[in-house]
């Protein structure tokens, strides 16, 4: 099957997307919604820079183009809040160009099966273009409960777009029942799965084992580590939160050391160091390529994630999976994984003494670290192993292809504000 997939190209996660369909022996393009360097593997590499994604930041840890100038980037990334709630009621407009322009994508590749990462604003660019093969949209953790409601043209597109998905992946089971509620045919398939596609066990094992020793020169040695994995996320992790909780922790462990990836140079976690006096105990780190973060990961005692909207994070199964105890935000997605004083710590987000409480309380009981990691090592295998999530990967695409897309074709849909009719296959 021929595959085009889009999603934001700079993106670990779309990366090993990528790398778990071409494992499916399919072919795949790749429309990326952000300028990328070159991909392996895929057929072809289009750039669609869909509500001002050229203007983006590296969040997702891709290398800038080769001269590319980068003030634009360093401007949205001191105003990211004000950007972010800019693209919400101007993004939306971006769509009608862009969407002709992946017509003519389509029109000239041929695929299969139109496939987009997330919804916002991959999934509304896929359902702009009308196309006329199936579309499957994967829901990430926030593109229910934090984008779509931020404005009438999100909250428009994002019904748009599940209206016509053909099926739908989510990472979390909460996603699929919300889809419903903004328009997905209950009807349609459904499949629940990590959004990078598993994770290989076997790869991360290999990094154990290779006893390489990244943060030798970094960290210090002897101390309890805690990691907070996700950078700056400033719609929906709580990062003010995580930094006033570590004097807290402070004046009870003051040997505690906090790790923190992709925030070295960043304005705001630099400004929280600052503000609180915490460079003896904090780290701020660069991105980190997937094996140094499974490195640190292994070295650490607790992963520390407080978020107000998430669905199954990809780095909370990544430290399950290394045996790191996390603490996270109470929310219903991550309730699927983790029950609180068993395998985790889940903390209410907006309280830093709550978040110290919790470090505390995983940081004194060595006993609940090491039960917790035997649990989510089997919750991990059992429910998030790469080799059976793609045998049932397999089987979800094998719906769409031709023969059965055109059987899975949702109706002609009413009109609505943004909306204009479709021709299905076969109509």
């Amino acid at each position: 099957m021929h595959i085009l997939l889009l999603a934001d190209g700079r993106s670990p996660i779309t990366r090993r997307w990528i790398q778990g369909l071409l494992a499916l022996e399919h072919r795949v393009t790749l429309v990326s919604s952000y300028p990328c360097q070159a991909v392996p593997g895929v057929v072809g590499l289009h750039v669609l820079p869909v509500a001002f994604a050229g203007m983006g930041g590296s969040q997702a840890g891709g290398a800038r183009p080769e001269g590319q100038p980068s003030g634009r980037r360093r401007l949205v990334s001191r105003a990211r809040k004000l950007f972010l709630a800019g693209r919400y009621w101007l993004g939306p407009l971006t769509l009608p160009p862009y969407a002709r322009a992946l017509r003519k994508i389509i029109a000239d590749a041929q695929p299969d099966l139109l496939h987009a990462l997330r919804i916002p604003f991959e999934g509304m660019l896929a359902a702009a273009a009308e196309p006329e093969i199936p579309l499957i949209v994967t829901v990430w953790g926030n593109d229910l409960t934090l984008h779509a409601p931020a404005s009438g043209g999100m909250r428009a597109w994002t019904r748009r777009t599940l209206r016509r998905a053909n099926g739908l992946l989510a990472d979390a089971g909460r996603d699929v029942r919300l889809a419903k509620t903004w328009g997905f045919d209950p009807q349609r398939p459904t499949l629940v799965v990590p959004g990078n596609g598993g994770i290989d066990l076997d790869e991360l094992e290999q990094v154990r084992d290779s006893h390489t020793d990244t943060f030798a020169n970094l960290l210090p040695a002897g101390v309890p580590l805690v990691v907070n994995p996700r950078g700056l996320r400033p719609a929906y992790v709580r990062n003010d939160v995580f930094f006033q909780a570590i004097p807290l922790v402070l004046q009870h462990r003051p040997e505690v050391y906090f790790v923190c990836p992709s925030m070295e140079g960043q304005a705001e976690a630099m400004a929280w160091v600052r503000h609180l006096n915490l460079g003896r105990n904090v780290r701020l780190l660069p991105y980190l390529p997937q094996a140094q973060l499974w490195e640190l990961f292994q070295h650490a005692e607790i992963s520390a994630s407080i978020s107000t909207h998430d669905g199954t994070p990809n780095t909370l199964l990544e430290a399950m999976a290394c045996g790191c105890f996390p603490v996270a935000g109470d929310l219903e997605a991550l309730r699927e994984w983790l029950t609180p004083g068993i395998n985790g710590l889940l903390v209410e987000p907006g309280k830093p003494q709550a978040l110290a409480e919790a470090l505390l309380l995983a940081l004194e009981q060595p006993g609940l670290r090491a039960r917790a990691a035997v649990i989510n090592r089997r919750l991990v295998r059992e429910r998030a192993e790469v080799g059976a999530l793609r045998d049932k990967l397999r089987l979800f695409y094998r719906q769409f292809e031709a023969g059965e897309a055109e059987e899975t074709q949702p109706d002609k849909p009413e009109k609505d504000p943004v909306r204009r009719p479709y021709r299905a296959i076969g109509a």
